[in-house]
Parts: structure tokens; sequence; C-alpha cells
């Protein structure tokens, strides 16, 4: 089993990411402040550490937040990953760059494969994108891992968000012309590591099968909760203002994992087990 490097291993990815990773012989695990991957010294820090494998899931993921501060979610997002690539070259590492969907334009009615034109239209999606071009040309030992509306353990994420807000007010109102792939972090974890195994860089897109809106995930979770009958109001997007604007409809497509048998369930069946696990302790 190969040294496996983590960073941002307090994250809801990462701490899936080191669950997944327990039994390798060496398992280093890296969170700020100590180690901070916008930092150029970063760099050195890897190839001192010289692991086999470095794994970044460590982000700027406040979408919102990145419109008001975009100097920073460009240090984290794009320097970042180009410093950990540049620290991997020296050391003979690969680097998996976790990315996101929002480097899609998200254009209704379209589903995106791996290897299409990105059109990223946030400050957050474009500094996502600009840390996948800046670690291609940097590495060629390269995994690009695209993922979408992750959840898992914790509370900073929607299904918990919406549960809360349900108990809280008796009621929901969901946005209905946001479209996604749901994708549940322990999935996503075990999917990179059978992906590190293959040994064949490139893009992926890894996550749970299906597409639904924020109000169809929403009415999905109520069901699986015996909470039926609570209201759920479908809105517009524009009915819930934000900084920020995601992409309509950034669905992935998980085309390059399943040539080589990487397959993520269904959403539906991935969010029976996080209430099972998480919701119901």
């Amino acid at each position: 089993m190969p040294h496996i490097l983590i960073t941002g291993a307090n994250g809801q990815l990462g701490q899936a990411l080191a669950s997944q990773f327990d039994a390798a012989e060496k398992l280093t695990l890296w969170t700020r402040p100590r180690h901070d991957i916008s930092d150029p010294a970063i760099a050195d820090a890897v190839s001192e550490t010289a692991p086999d494998v470095l794994i970044n899931a460590a982000a700027w993921t406040d979408v919102d937040g990145a419109e008001e501060a975009p100097k920073f979610a460009f240090q984290v997002n794009a320097l970042g990953p180009k410093y950990l690539a540049e620290g991997c070259a020296r050391c003979g590492a690969t680097l998996v760059q976790i990315s996101t969907n929002e480097v899609f334009a998200g254009d209704m009615g379209r589903f995106y494969h791996e290897y299409e034109q990105t059109s990223p239209g946030s400050v957050y999606a474009r500094s996502k994108a600009a840390g996948e071009r800046a670690a291609a040309a940097t590495l060629d030992r390269l995994y690009i891992v695209r993922v979408a509306w992750l959840y898992g353990a914790g509370s900073s994420n929607f299904p918990a968000k919406i549960s809360a807000a349900a108990d809280r007010l008796g009621a929901l109102r969901v946005v209905n012309d946001e479209f996604g792939n749901p994708t549940y972090v322990p999935d996503v974890a075990a999917a990179i590591a059978k992906l590190i195994e293959t040994q064949l860089y490139g893009i992926y897109h890894l996550v749970n099968e299906g597409a639904a809106s924020r109000y169809d995930w929403a009415v999905e979770l109520m069901r699986l909760t015996q909470r039926e009958t609570l209201p759920i109001d479908p809105i517009g997007a524009d009915e819930w203002p934000r900084p920020t604007t995601p992409p309509p409809h950034a669905v992935l497509v998980n085309q390059a994992g399943t040539s080589l048998g990487i397959n993520l369930r269904d959403w539906r069946d991935a969010l029976h087990d996080y209430v099972q696990t998480e919701l119901t302790r």
C-alpha cells in the first residue's frame, strides 16, 4: 500500500478519505493552519514528505464568500494546486486534484462529460478551473476528479441543513430549477481509492448516478425520514437571492471512470445510507 498524503483532512471529504485509507502502510493527514496549501512553502513540505500519492481535498468552498474575496479564493483554489503539483513533481508523487461540476456553465438540458470545454462563471468556479489548469501544466502524474453536491458527516451540507430547517420551521422552500448530482462522500472516497490503483491519469467525474434538483433532493430526504407530509414549496433560484448564481444544470456524466469499472451507485441509494448512518444516530 502506498504512502498517502491527504490535505484538507478535517473536511467532510478529507475525513472520508482518511477512513478509506486507514489501512495504508503510511497515511499522513495535513490540515490548516500548520499546512496551508496557499503558502508557496507547501511545495517544499510535500517534497520533503515524499508521499507516493497526494490527494488534495483542501479548498476554499465558500462559493458566495469567494465573490467578496476573489484574491483569497484564487490563492487557495488556483495557486494551492500549483504549489502541491510542484512538490509532487520534485519527489515523483502522484496528485489527485479534487475539482467541481461548477467549472461548467450548466446550460439547461446539458450533461457534461469529462473532456468537454469548461466555462466557469463565478469566482469560485473560475478559481477551481484555474487550479485544474495549473496542476496539469506542472505535473503529468495527475488525476483531476470532479465531484458535485457533496454531503457526508457533519452539519455543513445540504441534507443536514435541510433536515435541521425542517425540524425548526415545519415547512421548507427549496429551489427546483438548479440540478446536479447529489454525491455521498464515502462513495467518492472509495472510487478515488480504486482510481489510484489504475495509474491511468486524466480527468474523471466521480459522482453518484442520476441527477436531481435541489427540490427533488429535499423531497427524497423527507420521504426517507418519514416526513412526507411536511410542506415543501418549490421555488425558482431567483426567489432565493445569493451573491453568486450557481450553474443551473451542471450535471456530470461518469464516462471515464465507468470505462474502468468504477461506478457509483444511484444517488437515492446513497442518500438512504446517509440517513441510516448520520440522521438516525
